[in-house]
Order: structure tokens, then sequence, then C-alpha cells
């Protein structure tokens, strides 16, 4: 049986301006988060994900089908974050990402002031990896992907994925010695 996904995948690469339109629907929140968390800004993410999703369009005749269509969508987005990363002259801080959301029950002040500084340092740390190892590292521990699937969305074998993820979590624990 054919996925929705991939009934509509084949539909855009015919040239289904609204079959494009529902995939982008389905897909864009998790770019968004994505590029959020690669970036560290909201807006900047925002225009990644959407110079990303015009690229998709315009390359949609090359696509082949060879991976899902949502895996090609984080393969152009992750691709478009790296870029901007690898711009950056210095790297920008993380200061302004988007925070986590909180469970909804009442937390005393001095955890929620420790909690945010334990996030700061985190994202201190973060602004430290070079842009392929926090890629790596974002889309393995807070997007819970395969190696497979970073391997495939980023362009590189599953052993430099490996090796990526295991140095950035090396030189992660080293920053943050302090929260442990």
């Amino acid at each position: 049986m054919v996925s929705d996904d991939a009934l509509l995948t084949v539909r855009a690469v015919e040239g289904d301006e609204e079959a494009f339109a529902v995939l982008v629907r389905q897909h864009a929140p998790v770019l968004v988060r994505l590029a959020v968390r690669l970036l560290g800004d909201r807006t900047e993410a925002e225009d990644a994900v959407q110079d990303a999703l015009i690229s998709a369009w315009r390359r949609l005749p090359e696509f082949r089908g060879d991976s899902a269509f949502g895996t090609w969508l984080y393969r152009i987005v992750t691709n478009r974050c790296l870029n901007v990363l690898r711009a950056r002259r210095p790297r920008a801080e993380l200061e302004d990402a988007e925070l986590l959301a909180a469970p909804e029950h009442t937390v005393a002040p001095d955890r929620i002031t420790e909690g945010r500084a334990a996030v700061d340092a985190l994202y201190g740390a973060l602004a430290e990896l070079s842009a392929e190892q926090r890629t790596c590292w974002v889309l393995r521990e807070l997007d819970g992907q395969s190696y497979d699937f970073i391997a495939d969305a980023v362009g590189i074998t599953q052993q430099a994925v490996r090796a990526r993820v295991f140095r950035a979590r090396r030189q992660l624990t080293d920053s943050l010695g302090a929260w442990r």
C-alpha cells in the first residue's frame, strides 16, 4: 500500500502545487523546530526553512525517491542551516534560542533559576561545537533520529555521524562538567 506522503510526493514531483503545499504543512513544524535548535534563533530558522522549501520546490524534478520525502527535506534544511552556521562570523550566541516547554506544575523559584542556568550553559556549550558536530548531536539527542537517518540527511557516512556525535558528547561533557 502506498502511503499518503508517497502519493503526495509523486503528485508534487509531477507539478501539483497543492500536493506540495500539503507536504509542506505536514513537515514544516518539525523542520522549523530542527532549524531553531541548530541556529538558536527563531526568525533565522524560519528564514532558513523558507529558503530550503523554495529550493525543494525548484529541485522537485531531481527527487528520485531514494529516501522518504521527509528525509529529503531534512537534508535540504540541515544543509541550509549548516551554510548559515558556517557563514557566521563570529558565532552567534544561542541564548535567544527557544526554551523547551516546561511541564505544567509549580516549581520553586530557585529550581527555575537553576534550570535556566543549566539551559544557558548547554546553549553556550553547543555554541562551542563545530556546525557539523552540533547538527549531528541535535538530530541524534534532541530529535531522536537514527544514525542511518542522520547520515542520509547530512550526506555523510554512518561512521562519520557516530564520530561527530561521540566528539560532541565528549566536548559537551567536558564543558558541562560542573552541572553533573
